[in-house]
């Protein structure tokens, strides 16, 4: 099948995470994607040792920068010379998509600003991410994940009290969602192109993607003049909305919101159908009264027997609304991760077997696919000169004395 995004030519002038990571999205999805690197350095992201407290295998592949740049061409140019200039804006005008996420100001004394690449090709969609957004006094400021989950309100709502101190989730996080948000908006935005002909500029940042992630807390604080609160669980006001600890360690969630619906049945899947009379647990305002009893109760009861066992029993039961809590690790061996292809396997050309995010998203008639490489540092640059702009050798030749290339 050939995949949504065949034809699709991206420029890719992204670094790091927010930005590569929306152009793998469409690189998985069949879009050429071809990756503007400076010479001699290239993305920072190749360089990444450690992140998260992991370090990078220096005999393996780089999972960060693999992860943000499969299936993408490499075009190693110094933008810094009119001549790499000139090759970019070849480039722009034979795409349809120009994605960066450099401080404001940047791309303009580079001239790869959006007035300046649109006069060349009035089709092209250019895409930009940064930290706080187009507009506003503090658009200018320099801004990585971190910030994003800090500025926007998430590393307390990723907290517990009492002491609900900030808490900063690891990930990229606040990139991921920012890089949902470009590709999101890139895609509308080219679908607009199909029904007007012509192109636009849409800007994301982290601030904004990650307000919109939080969208039911945010709106609570808007209407109601209160964000919803993160209690612990010891205090949670619904016991069927919990987690407990099984006897090996291993965690059971319960996702029953609606609780006077299923208290009973699970009072006796578990064998306690004496709770059921009990006037403490009679309804869900009484089990909200009594959180703390309930939940006791519910602790030494999941206490009793290992993970698996309870697994069992919840299946077999087959109406009660509950999961494991994965580790990130178990998500490798998940069998519904697995049959769903969210994770999938990849056979490196130099590095062997891996295990890569599949695509989250399955289509009916055309599809993706998240299995590739990312490339190595001017890769493709011949090839795309010669193949996709049409440079001679001797020109190609040429753009390498002159240390354009």
């Amino acid at each position: 099948m050939d995949k949504p995004l065949e034809g699709i030519r991206v420029v890719d002038w992204t670094i790091w995470q927010l930005g590569p990571t929306a152009t793998t999205m469409m690189a998985d999805l069949g879009a050429e994607v071809i990756k503007v690197e400076q010479t001699g350095s290239g993305d920072p992201g190749r360089g990444m040792s450690s992140i998260g407290g992991l370090q990078v295998d220096p005999a393996g592949p780089n999972f960060y920068f693999e992860a943000c740049n499969r299936h993408k061409k490499s075009l190693a140019v110094d933008l810094k010379t009119a001549v790499g200039r000139q090759i970019v804006h070849r480039l722009v005008e034979r795409s349809d998509v120009f994605v960066q996420n450099f401080r404001q100001g940047v791309a303009e004394r580079l001239e790869l600003g959006y007035d300046k690449l649109c006069k060349l090709n009035p089709r092209l969609i250019y895409a930009s991410a940064s930290g706080y957004g187009p507009d506003g006094p503090d658009s200018q400021e320099r801004a990585l994940d971190y910030l994003g989950q800090a500025r926007s309100g998430f590393m307390y709502l990723a907290s517990a009290p009492p002491a609900a101190m900030p808490c900063y989730i690891v990930g990229g996080i606040a990139d991921q969602m920012g890089a949902i948000m470009l590709a999101y908006g890139t895609m509308v935005a080219l679908l607009a192109r199909e029904r007007t002909g012509v192109g636009q500029r849409l800007d994301t940042s982290h601030l904004g993607a990650m307000v919109a992630l939080q969208g039911l807390t945010v709106s609570a604080a808007g209407i109601q003049g209160r964000a919803m609160g993160t209690p612990t669980r010891e205090a949670a006001a619904n016991p069927l909305w919990n987690h407990y600890k099984c006897q090996d360690d291993k965690w059971i969630a319960l996702g029953m919101i609606q609780g006077d619906r299923y208290w009973a049945t699970l009072c006796e899947l578990v064998g306690r159908p004496d709770l059921v009379s009990d006037p403490r647990f009679a309804n869900h305002t009484a089990r909200t009264e009594h959180r703390a009893a309930a939940i006791a109760v519910l602790d030494q009861i999941f206490a009793s027997r290992p993970l698996a066992q309870w697994l069992e029993l919840f299946r077999a039961q087959g109406e009660l609304i509950y999961s494991a809590i994965n580790r990130i690790e178990d998500l490798m061996d998940d069998p519904q991760v697995l049959a769903n292809q969210y994770v999938v396997e990849y056979e490196h050309p130099m590095h062997g077997l891996m295990k890569l995010v599949g695509l989250p998203v399955k289509f009916g008639s055309t599809a993706g696919d998240a299995r590739g490489r990312a490339p190595e540092l001017g890769e493709h640059t011949e090839q795309i000169l010669t193949e996709t702009l049409g440079y001679s050798w001797d020109e190609v030749e040429e753009l390498r004395r002159a240390g354009a290339i």
